[in-house]
């Protein structure tokens, strides 16, 4: 399977090289979007169309494309997979919920393909990443592969987007299922992120919502033990004061913690509300903002997975949380460029509100302030 990529800031130079691309032969039958709310999608949805392309696209909080990362355009990765290899399934949360949506993937899968690999795309359901890899474990069975993240809206928070050729919506969940007896993929989700302090526990929540920490107000609690503040008339929201820079890990018997950024806050009764489930009980432990030994890690872990499981790849494709773009600062390219480097394949990716993985020692489920990456290769 070839693969290809393409960037830009506008539809033309997406266009020019769109045609350049073709010169030698290669014809594409996928497109893989990832873009800036701010761009004409419409345009680029047109673009593929017409050339009988099939797309699978999200709006981002920024792109990213072979080690480099981008603002406000457009990137693309090609690949000429045969259309019987894969199948995409656009649905949109509404008359049915999302979890009712995502047990019809799972059954969808199962329908088209002995050993379906999900990949997938959600809009502005951050309160369903739980609700979306149960409802396709749930239709399909367990031991599913599910990778993918939640589209992004340049951090303005009021409407991310996914869109395949002809539909899109900021409810949408769409996914790319693939044949695995035809496709190796593999992909793991890693943070590198260093636990900080003593066990504490979520002594009050209801859902995404923590209420107390050790039976004190969550916002009071996490400001006072890292002695922050936050500056309420900033018109900035928490995740961009402390939430990107100090995530919750929340612990698990024997599997790797699995990551909550806070979003928001509410000033009132000093509640957070994270980008995921915290259940009430939960034991979680405060994190340090990361440093390049984060990225050794995440690193390490890629290259585990390519000795261990995939040595070779057509292409990549990555979810980064855009909380691990806010505090890595200038070292997020490092990393982006050094997973590449991994397996020296063409990549695509784009900064996310949360993640869809698994890492290396659980399973397939919801992820913040997590890189997820995945590798394909044509057997």
């Amino acid at each position: 399977m070839r693969a290809k990529t393409l960037k830009g800031k506008t539809l033309d130079e997406i266009k020019v090289d769109f045609s350049a691309s073709l010169s030698d032969g290669f014809k594409p039958t996928l497109a893989i979007v990832f873009l800036s709310i701010k761009q004409d999608r419409d345009a680029i949805c047109e673009l593929f169309d017409q050339a009988d392309i099939a797309l699978f696209g999200a709006t981002t909080s920024g792109e990213f494309i072979d080690g480099e990362i981008e603002a406000g355009s457009i990137v693309v990765l090609l690949l000429d997979m045969p259309r019987k290899y894969f199948k995409l399934k656009f649905l949109e949360t509404g008359e049915h919920s999302t979890f009712e949506n995502a047990v019809q993937l799972g059954t969808e899968g199962k329908r088209a393909f002995a050993r379906p690999a999900f990949i997938i795309v959600s809009g502005w359901l951050s309160n369903d990443g739980e609700h979306i890899v149960e409802g396709i474990t749930q239709g399909f069975g367990k031991d599913v592969a599910i990778f993918g993240g939640m589209a992004g809206d340049d951090l303005l928070l009021e409407g991310p987007l996914v869109f395949t050729n002809s539909q899109s919506s900021d409810k949408g969940l769409l996914a790319l299922i693939i044949d695995e007896d035809k496709v190796e993929i593999n992909g793991i989700a890693t943070c590198g992120w260093k636990a900080i302090g003593t066990t504490k526990t979520i002594t009050k929540s209801e859902a995404n919502i923590v209420y107390t920490i050790d039976d004190k107000p969550a916002l009071d609690m996490i400001m006072k033990y890292l002695g922050l503040e936050v500056d309420f008339d900033a018109g900035k929201e928490i995740v961009t004061q402390i939430g990107a820079y100090y995530p919750l890990q929340m612990e698990r018997e024997n599997v790797a913690p699995v990551m909550r950024t806070a979003m928001f806050a509410n000033r009132q009764d000093r509640s957070l509300i994270c980008a995921g489930n915290v259940p009430q009980g939960s034991k979680v432990r405060f994190s340090l903002p990361p440093d390049f030994d984060a990225i050794e890690k995440v690193v390490e872990e890629c290259q585990e997975l390519r000795n261990e499981k995939q040595p070779q790849a057509d292409a990549l494709i990555m979810f980064s949380c855009i909380s691990r773009h806010l505090s890595f600062g200038i070292l997020m390219k490092e990393e982006i460029e050094q997973v590449r480097q991994v397996w020296d394949a063409p990549m695509a990716g784009f900064f996310s509100y949360g993640e869809f993985g698994k890492s290396k020692t659980g399973k397939h489920e919801f992820h913040n302030n997590t890189c997820c990456v995945l590798a394909l290769k044509e057997k």
